[in-house]
């Protein structure tokens, strides 16, 4: 569809990370834009704030009715009885899931270059924008978080290349189909691939489906780089058009990575071209996961012929993502992370990693089961094992269990009975307020404290950091 460039569009759920980040590109077009949600949390309250954009709280039928908008985008957490998505339905204005906004205001005439896979998107997302700067280039971005170094996670830049986290979440209650098959994949990353959002997929031969379908989109012309690691990922890029590149830390045709060295300020590594071409790298992202991750860039970047040199440069240069392992603060020597974790892949490489950072520090987890899929049973068991890097574990009381069938919900309590289980030490809390409590209590100098959730989480970083500097000037 085409708008004029002072058409008002509303944006029902403005405040997920996505969703702020089309306001901000639309904004940035020239477009009047406004939304609501039923809350807001950093980083993307500041985001919005910084952009003027004005943000109801609460859905209701009076925002809309006054914004009196050309075009309505309605977020994939709104439900089919949402006052505002029904109004807009039903009064006849045009409206679009937010995936389909992007490829058709963002993405049509660019080389789209998408992030795929359940673990490493946005990280990945973050690499390669800042490869791609490296070399000179300013492409447009849309990442579901906020590179460190920017204040943003979505630019419109003016390259032939779009950088895309290719989210496979469904797009909206209307169109149950995964948001990347909307985003015009000229080339692609594959990260890895395993059940997950088990709210809306019942297997993992749906997901596989789904990113088969996703591959299948690449032109002949274009780019897949795949972890060679993950059989998953391999079957799936089966159904590829165009030329594959696998990368992995296992021997085999393609990129390799090797000779991992994890310190507190630097993960480097030894990175192995399909030529036998050899680079060293140092980046200041811990874990062998996040070497895989910058691999991954360096064999789409080299496939699509840009400078080493410059790739290398902006690789190095990259300093993450709020919200993965994130140092919020520290107070006498303790730190507080922020990490997003929460799959129980995710938690345990994550741990780890900052395990191997940290060797000889007390490492403490603070976990808040709080998406669809971690606030169901479905990965209880699995959970115990993924906290074994971790010296204690606090686990929250799943917030709005009621958001998981009955019969299919997680139990906090259960998790920390099998982490004990394991010799580890664990605790229960009903919310942040307890959970800082028992850390006043219990802190050792140098400990290092992450918080793993999806969410703000009652604020508990600050307020940890708060308690503990109280603590200490008392």
């Amino acid at each position: 569809m085409r708008l004029s460039k002072n058409a008002k569009i509303y944006i029902i759920g403005i405040c997920g990370t996505g969703m702020a980040a089309i306001a901000g590109l639309l904004k940035e077009q020239g477009f009047r834009v406004s939304g609501s949600d039923s809350g807001c949390y950093p980083p993307m309250d500041g985001v919005l704030d910084s952009l003027g954009i004005e943000v109801f709280e609460g859905y209701r039928v009076g925002n809309l009715k006054n914004a009196r908008p050309d075009l309505v985008i309605i977020g994939n957490v709104i439900r089919q009885d949402n006052p505002e998505a029904r109004f807009a339905i039903d009064s006849g204005i045009t409206y679009m899931s937010f995936p389909e906004a992007m490829g058709q205001f963002f993405l049509s005439g660019k080389k789209p270059l998408v992030v795929a896979g359940t673990h490493g998107k946005t990280t990945t997302s973050t690499l390669l924008l800042s490869a791609l700067e490296g070399c000179g280039e300013r492409p447009g971005f849309m990442i579901g978080g906020v590179p460190v170094q920017k204040e943003r996670g979505f630019g419109t830049g003016d390259s032939k290349w779009f950088v895309v986290e290719g989210d496979e979440y469904d797009s909206s209650f209307f169109q149950k189909v995964s948001k990347f098959l909307f985003y015009k994949p000229f080339g692609a990353i594959m990260t890895s691939l395993e059940f997950d959002h088990a709210d809306i997929f019942d297997s993992l031969e749906a997901i596989k489906a789904s990113f088969s379908k996703f591959t299948a989109l690449i032109p002949e012309k274009g780019l897949l780089v795949a972890c060679r690691d993950w059989a998953t990922v391999m079957e799936t890029a089966s159904f590829a058009r165009c030329p594959v590149v696998t990368y992995g830390t296992s021997m085999g045709h393609g990129w390799r990575v090797h000779a991992v060295d994890i310190g507190e300020e630097f993960t480097s590594f030894r990175a192995e071209g399909p030529g036998g071409e050899e680079y060293r790298v140092r980046i200041a992202l811990p874990g062998l996961h996040n070497a895989l991750n910058a691999l991954s860039v360096m064999a789409l970047c080299s496939a699509l012929g840009l400078d080493m040199e410059g790739v290398i440069e902006g690789i190095e240069e990259c300093k993450g993502v709020k919200r993965r392992q994130e140092i919020r603060g520290s107070v006498g020597g303790i730190l507080v992370i922020d990490d997003f974790a929460h799959h129980p892949r995710a938690v345990k490489e994550t741990l780890s990693a900052l395990r191997q950072r940290f060797k000889h520090r007390r490492l403490i987890a603070i976990f808040e089961p709080r998406t669809n899929t971690s606030r169901r049973a479905v990965f209880q068991d699995r959970y115990a094992s993924s906290f074994d890097p971790a010296d204690k574990v606090y686990v929250r009381q799943v917030p709005d269990p009621e958001k998981a069938p009955e019969g299919d919900r997680f139990s906090s309590e259960k998790l920390v009975a099998d982490i004990e289980k394991r010799g580890k030490t664990a605790v229960f809390c009903t919310d942040a307020g307890e959970i800082i409590r028992d850390v006043v209590e219990s802190f050792h100098a140098n400990d290092v404290y992450v918080v793993l959730s999806n969410g703000a989480f009652e604020n508990i970083h600050q307020r940890l950091l708060q308690a503990l500097k109280r603590t200490m000037h008392e």
